[in-house]
């Protein structure tokens, strides 16, 4: 863009020569306003607010005074939070016990010091502003020993130092490669490491913005095309504590079904009752698990949201009563676009009622999608969420529990691959346009359809999947990360997505399994079967057209390798479903890169080829074909390999062997495992629950098992099964203490199998005190028995 004569006005002192940025200036006047902190400067007014004593909000508007209500990420209410103000000629301290915001008047540089004074993160020469186009920028200052995480769903490695990333909801098909951006979810979040220190940086602006994190003049920048400059800053000063702080800010996940964490298989499309019987015919005679089967856009009539195609579907409710008495749940997709009908009710109630996305003039907006000409729900609206929520006891009435939303950024068949931007929303009678609310389409959609499932259920848990979404999203959805394909580029691809969702607070997260365009092969659907294990959402997806990739479609040898990790799966079940209850709590993810556990091993900083699953299990999945071993890093300590029992020495890189049925699984020592038993779905109880400890050095590993009813929200009210387990070595004695912490809810299981790896000289077992009898296994572990 080319400047104009404004830019050698006299008095333009704050313009930066050479670019359209104008700064906003010098402080002109400070006031407080009960826990805000008010600023006048020469080309804006700005806000400070403080949540916490670690989380500070600014918000600076360049045309009127800050709007500091509505967000629809944030649902942490503003606190009373004790800050201490200090003013002097040159500058503003606003002071919790935890974050100093240091304020510089002229010109106008906000700064974030820790409680020991120093810098958790500043401006420079540059700092907030914006230009004559209306968008929004703020500079901070970088260091060259950062790295950068989260930002949501972004292809590419796991640090985002050096990139430039937009956030702008789009429907990808193709390509999805290290450059494609934007993607189907926009999360303007991210967290700063810096020398073992963490700070969080979230940019709560609805449409289109953009992070540059290139920073090589010392400085990244980040910007909206609309709205105000709004940002908050995390003091951290951990990672996991400014994750912790991050979704205590936007929300941490509901406990899912336990349903939701088994194996799910989906095709676009099943198209037919009679297919979807054959299907589950196959999983049951092969004993291979399954909980979930998905019904895309075919089941519908001619794409009619809240139908059932009766020619394909004669009896859906049997089907679905069918299913869910051998374990299996039916989630059907459920699109925004209502298709233009005058004769289909859903449509009839929307245009009677006002319910559709309009134009300022008044007249609905339409967009060509799946049923063609399509209205479009303006979820910004409270009435019609409920409306939308409400239609929903179409598929509860059904027996269905979980809804697939999909094509929710919108997405519309057009060049510009969705709404027009000029669209007004209703917004609870605050109207914006589209171009301004873009990026929470998605969220506002998923809200009303989770919200309904759940007022549908009676008090159980519902299960809702989305392509698109907004911060916040954890709050209502899981996310798979849209329509990649069956390339292992795209498997490798996947691993540093996961791991980034994670860390911007959407633990509950996945690809296809097998890629869903293009065709697989048994090969990599082996692979990435192994890899799925251990995602946090775990499904097989394929698209019309392409190879089909069942577990048995690529020959025996293939589906006896698939069937082995969904099994795995299973026998991991007890341990996962802890983890996702942590997650639902603190907003630490299942799924974690090493630097979240390991945060000054400058080793994990880029590491994008493996994760960790909780704290303690290093997963290295093989990622490349005809691939027999690969390259794993261990961090310093010593750990185990899941398979074979051998301990490793850490603190380097090894060669793991990894044959076609093999994904490296390393333990860390002096801790423990959950494991179960494999079952054909979560349907049936665990009945085999076991606590593997791997000893090391210190001889000692203690666990809290966890267990809920899987199903229903009685676990809010503490309604649980919790049992603190220590196990330690010494002198040939092995200590069990086994504590019941919460005894509220009665498991399925009425014993705990303890297995001690690592321990080949026990003469004596106690728990509680107690002499007991012990056993070996085949792998030469002592076996104790202990009641539930």
């Amino acid at each position: 863009m080319q400047d104009t004569s404004f830019a050698i006005h006299p008095g333009n002192k704050s313009k930066i020569e050479g670019t359209t940025f104008r700064d906003i200036g010098d402080v002109t006047s400070f006031k407080q306003e009960n826990n805000h902190f008010l600023f006048s400067c020469e080309y804006g007014r700005v806000t400070i607010v403080f949540y916490s004593n670690h989380v500070a909000r600014v918000v600076m508007n360049h045309k009127q005074d800050p709007v500091v209500e509505g967000s629809f990420a944030v649902i942490q209410k503003q606190g009373i939070v004790n800050v201490e103000v200090v003013e002097d000629k040159e500058a503003i301290r606003l002071g919790t016990d935890a974050l100093t915001v240091y304020i510089e008047k002229s010109p106008m540089r906000v700064s974030f010091l820790d409680t020991n004074g120093d810098l958790i993160i500043g401006e420079g020469q540059k700092g907030m502003g914006h230009s004559p186009s209306g968008e929004v920028i703020c500079y901070k200052q970088a260091h060259p020993d950062e790295h950068y995480y989260g930002f949501g769903e972004k292809t590419g490695f796991l640090d985002k130092q050096g990139e430039k990333m937009t956030m702008w909801n789009t429907d990808v098909y193709a390509p999805h490669n290290p450059e494609t951006d934007a993607l189907y979810q926009s999360i303007p979040f991210f967290m700063t490491l810096r020398q073992g220190r963490a700070h969080g940086l979230f940019f709560d602006n609805t449409g289109k913005t953009q992070f540059t994190m290139r920073t090589e003049d010392g400085t990244f920048h980040f910007s909206g095309e609309t709205g105000q400059m709004d940002y908050y800053i995390l003091a951290g000063p951990t990672m996991k504590e400014v994750l912790n702080q991050y979704t205590t800010l936007t929300g941490t996940m509901p406990l899912p079904p336990k349903w939701a964490l088994g194996y799910h298989q989906s095709r676009y499309s099943y198209e037919t009752e009679a297919e979807v019987r054959e299907l589950v015919g196959n999983f049951l005679n092969k004993e291979i698990p399954v909980d979930a089967i998905y019904l895309d856009i075919h089941y519908m009539d001619e794409y009619r949201v809240f139908t059932f195609d009766e020619d394909r579907f004669p009896n859906a409710k049997q089907l679905v009563a069918d299913l869910k008495e051998q374990g299996i749940r039916i989630v059907p997709i459920v699109d925004p676009g209502v298709k233009e009908d005058p004769e289909y009710v859903t449509y009839q109630e929307g245009i009677g009622d006002d319910r559709f996305c309009k134009y300022l003039e008044g007249n609905v907006y339409y967009g060509d999608v799946w049923p063609g000409k399509s209205a479009f729900p303006d979820f910004t609206n409270e009435d019609v969420q409920t409306w939308w929520g409400d239609k929903h006891t179409f598929y509860s009435d059904l027996g269905i529990e979980g809804i697939w939303n999909d094509m929710n950024e919108p997405a519309v068949f057009n060049e510009t691959k969705t709404m027009d931007t000029k669209v007004v929303h209703d917004n609870n009678g605050v109207p914006k346009t589209h171009r301004e609310l873009h990026n929470i389409y998605g969220l506002k959609m998923g809200e009303a359809t989770y919200e309904g499932m759940k007022n549908n259920l009676d008090g159980k848990r519902t299960f809702l999947l989305t392509r698109a979404g907004y911060a916040g999203v954890q709050r209502y959805a899981s996310v798979w990360t849209g329509d990649n394909r069956s390339f292992w580029e795209h498997l490798q691809l996947a691993i540093p997505m996961c791991m980034n969702l994670g860390m911007s607070g959407v633990p509950f997260c996945g690809p296809d399994v097998g890629g869903f365009a293009h065709d697989s092969n048994g090969q990599l659907l082996a692979r990435w079967t192994q890899f799925g294990t251990f995602t946090p959402y775990f499904r097989n997806h394929s698209a019309i057209g392409t190879q089909r990739q069942e577990p048995w479609s690529f020959g025996e040898d293939v589906e006896a390798n698939v069937k082995k990790y969904i099994h795995l799966r299973y026998i991991w079940m007890p341990e996962l479903y802890r983890l996702f209850k942590e997650a639902s709590v603190t907003g630490i993810p299942v799924m974690r890169p090493l630097v979240l556990e390991y945060p000054e091993d400058k080793h994990t900083f880029n590491l994008s080829d493996q994760f960790m699953i909780g704290a303690n299990v290093i997963v290295a999945p093989v990622t490349t074909p005809d691939t027999e071993q690969r390259l794993v890093y261990l961090p310093e300590g010593e750990w185990v390999n899941y398979w074979t029992d051998e301990k490793v020495s850490g603190g380097d890189h090894i060669i793991a062997k990894a044959p076609i049925d093999t994904l490296p699984l390393f333990i860390k020592v002096d801790t423990m495992i959950a494991q179960g038993s494999p079952k054909q779905s979560t349907l049936v109880q665990e009945d085999d629950y076991q606590l593997h400890a791997y000893f090391g050095v210190k001889k000692e590993a203690s666990y809290t098992i966890y267990e809920d009813d899987g199903e229903t929200f009685e676990y809010e009210n503490n309604h649980a099964f919790e049992k603190y387990v220590q196990m330690s070595y010494d002198n040939g004695v092995l200590t069990v203490t086994a504590e019941d912490v919460n005894t509220s809810y009665t498991p399925g299981f009425d014993k705990v199998t303890l297995v001690a790896h690592g321990l080949s000289d026990v003469t004596e077992a106690r728990v509680n005190g107690k002499h007991v009898q012990f056993q070996k296994n085949n792998m030469n572990n002592v076996v104790i028995t202990i009641s539930r």
